[in-house]
């Protein structure tokens, strides 16, 4: 891992902030993100065209769960439009929440 002024890149090189967190239960991987609302949708896109994602989970400051995308192989065509759409609309509604990223 990189440090740069605060912040770390993982070992894929993506940036990660001091409160981003990372977790491994043997099976699968969990990270957290803290993002800005105008950030969310963006870093999404970049998340998804990574890949190896099962699911993403967007949290608002309380640790509410706002919004849940399940992804398979399938769906991450036409089927993503609608729920990138509704991304950009949780956004807008929040100043700071949190990504969970679950990997395979």
């Amino acid at each position: 891992m990189e440090r740069h002024e605060g912040s770390v890149n993982d070992s894929r090189g993506r940036l990660l902030r001091k409160n981003d967190r990372k977790e491994y239960d043997g099976r699968m991987s969990t990270e957290e993100f803290k993002v800005d609302g105008e950030e969310l949708l963006g870093r999404i896109k970049q998340l998804i065209h990574e890949g190896n994602i099962r699911r993403i989970t967007i949290k608002n400051e309380k640790g509410d769960t706002v919004l849940e995308i399940p992804l398979t192989l399938g769906a991450i065509g036409a089927v993503m439009a609608p729920m990138l759409a509704a991304v950009g609309a949780v956004a807008a509604l929040v100043a700071k929440c949190s990504i969970v990223v679950e990997k395979k």
